[in-house]
């Protein structure tokens, strides 16, 4: 049981690394990024990736602490 914390910290540190590799634009925003240039769509994507990851960590830190409370002892 010692291993789970180990193993999500890993994934949260490649995903970190990964990070600036991934693409999160819809349609609009792409067209968007493609008239700005380069520099900037680069950093509009992090910016959506950014307030995309917010969520995602606020629930699966609720779900943690609700998986933790309601374990079987």
């Amino acid at each position: 049981m010692k291993k789970w914390p180990l193993i999500i910290l890993l994934i949260l540190f490649f995903s970190i690394f990964l990070f600036q590799y991934s693409v999160a634009q819809c349609s609009i925003c792409t067209k968007t990024a493609q008239q700005l240039g380069e520099k900037p769509a680069q950093g509009m994507n992090s910016g959506i990736l950014y307030l995309a990851f917010a969520p995602f960590a606020i629930v699966g830190f609720i779900g943690y602490r609700w998986w933790s409370k309601n374990k079987p002892s």
